[in-house]
């Protein structure tokens, strides 16, 4: 089974900027709202949740610089 041939997942990872990093990360936020509200917070929550957010900017900024040509 293909991750795109799941229901609303293709839908929008064909949408998307072609970029699989990203479209997980958007993915991953929100199951881990919903992991964070089923399971309550945590430390085990908090730091997903901040290893969720540090790894998403920091892709950014990776992409940001390597598409710029600054490195």
């Amino acid at each position: 089974m293909n991750l795109r041939d799941l229901p609303f997942v293709g839908e929008l990872l064909g949408a998307g900027a072609e970029d699989r990093v990203f479209d997980v990360l958007l993915l991953i936020g929100p199951l881990m709202i919903l992991f964070i509200a089923v399971v309550g917070r945590s430390i085990l929550t908090s730091a997903g949740a901040i290893i969720y957010i540090l790894s998403f900017i920091s892709y950014i900024i990776y992409r940001s610089i390597s598409t710029s040509g600054i490195a």
